[in-house]
């Protein structure tokens, strides 16, 4: 345990150096936070507005319940990808030696646009069938859908990078992935550690120091209270904006390692034992 949070440290630290250099890769998950809210108010106001909620209840509404939620999951997953593509792609450009600008990433991103839709499309398409059958299963379902669900996860876990260097289509991409993932890590694995402990800890620390200062500001005075809650948002603003940066870095550094063995600012042990057989 000690030694995967170690590695996970690490990958954050080398993460940070890239980021360090390109701050402005920060900018790419505000704008595909502020994106999302505004996909998920496009929905949720005309349907408060209009009754549709009906539309998710059984009946002769369950298959237009269905439809709205694939076209939620299409638009929403399309924002996500675009942004996360321009992420990888202006990271890739770092790891290389380049410096790169928020412009680059997004023309990087638009020019894949139509990969990124088809991309989008097939993802809500598994999201949608595996949420399906997790809801009409049993126990034993529950667990086979996690299961294949961990299994897509893997397959598709290096499908942004490649569609953003490859001029392949949507499906290529996730066959180019699992084929990478496979060749570098082998067939049957699982993830061994990654950021997200490092993360985890830091959020944890964040929401001590938050409870601290509320606790301060109510103590000192109720006007007090309001400043010290606008300041535990905004560090857990940050943090969500500085962990998705560092995703997104250390997704285009195991790409790097995956197609060219290059590792950069990473430690090519810890790339080579991010995962592990099952």
């Amino acid at each position: 345990m000690a030694g995967r949070f170690s590695n996970s440290w690490s990958l954050v630290k080398a993460s940070a150096q890239v980021l360090k250099l390109d701050k402005e890769l920060m900018v790419f998950p505000l704008l595909s936070g502020v994106a999302s809210i505004l996909v998920v108010a496009s929905f949720v106001v005309p349907l408060a507005v209009t009754g549709g909620w009906t539309f998710f209840s059984g009946g002769e509404h369950t298959y237009a319940g269905y439809v709205l939620a694939f076209l939620f999951y299409l638009v929403q997953y399309t924002v996500i990808f675009f942004f996360n593509s321009a992420l990888v792609g202006a990271a890739l450009i770092r790891l290389e030696g380049g410096n790169p600008t928020v412009s680059d990433g997004l023309s990087i991103a638009m020019s894949r646009l139509g990969t990124i839709l088809g991309y989008a499309a097939i993802a809500a398409t598994v999201g949608m069938v595996l949420r399906a059958i997790s809801e009409r299963s049993g126990i034993i379902g529950r667990l086979v859908v996690g299961l294949v669900g961990m299994a897509w996860t893997l397959a598709t876990y290096l499908s942004v990078p490649v569609l953003v260097t490859q001029n392949v289509g949507p499906i290529d991409a996730v066959k180019e992935s699992a084929a990478l993932f496979k060749r570098t890590w082998g067939e049957q694995v699982v993830g061994n550690f990654g950021i997200g402990a490092a993360v985890f800890l830091m959020g944890l620390s964040w929401t001590l120091v938050s409870a601290g200062l509320i606790w301060f500001g109510a103590s000192v005075a109720p006007a007090a209270l309001i400043p010290a809650v606008a300041i535990s948002v905004l560090g857990y603003v940050f943090l969500a904006l500085f962990s998705s940066a560092l995703h997104g870095i250390y997704t285009a550094a195991l790409y790097r390692y995956a197609t060219e063995g290059e590792v950069g600012f990473f430690d090519a042990g810890i790339m080579g034992g991010a995962f592990r057989p099952k």
